[in-house]
């Protein structure tokens, strides 16, 4: 009985997650200590966009927006600050623990959801040599490409129109068409993981 009440005590307060690395992440009071990139990568490599609505034989993954996030950042700004790109990578690095949930639902959920995200990313910031809370006009830079890269991911993957995509995400940002067939022809979680890390790897230094 004792033995039962225990496991019940230790499910209820369990808050952490293990990881591949072997690190034990807090969700509730995570320390940069226990942040490895390589459990970032895997973990955004596995994790869809849109819930998975998306045109391809592959899941459009975080770890894939992001990257067209930090180009569409150098798109736009090709002089911005190696730690800006590098803030840019890592803008949903928290959604490797608690997934990608679309902005309707974490509408839905209120703050909560957004007080878990705060508490992850400022100490995947600390980890990677950034501040905790970024500047305002680094974050705004950081939203407006990946508004960009939302605009194109909703009218080339999840069937939206692009009135509609510009009504919400605001405009196209013209990438090169190169680039835009790279980018938005979804990965393997393999390919995936292996890209951003290797962009990781060139921005943190």
């Amino acid at each position: 009985m004792k033995a039962a009440k225990r496991t019940a005590n230790d499910l209820q307060s369990r808050a952490w997650q293990r990881m591949l690395s072997g690190r034990r992440l807090d969700l509730l009071d995570p320390s940069p200590l226990d942040v490895e990139i390589a459990d970032i990568a895997h973990g955004l490599a596995r994790v869809a966009r849109w819930n998975g609505q998306t045109t391809g034989a592959h899941i459009f993954s975080v770890a894939q927006h992001t990257l067209l996030v930090e180009t569409v950042m150098r798109h736009e700004s090709p002089r911005v600050d190696q730690r800006v790109r590098l803030a840019a990578l890592l803008h949903d690095a928290p959604e490797y623990v608690i997934g990608d949930m679309i902005s309707p639902f974490k509408a839905v959920l209120d703050g909560h959801y957004k007080a878990v995200e705060k508490r992850l990313l400022g100490a995947i910031h600390i980890r990677f040599g950034l501040p905790a809370v970024l500047p305002d006009e680094i974050t705004l830079a950081i939203k407006a490409a990946d508004h960009g890269a939302a605009y194109l991911e909703a009218t080339e993957l999840a069937g939206f129109s692009e009135s509609e995509a510009r009504r919400l995400f605001g405009r196209d940002p013209g990438l090169p068409e190169t680039v835009l067939r790279d980018y938005l022809t979804p990965w393997t979680a393999a390919r995936a993981e292996k890209r951003f890390l290797e962009r990781f790897n060139a921005v943190f230094s």
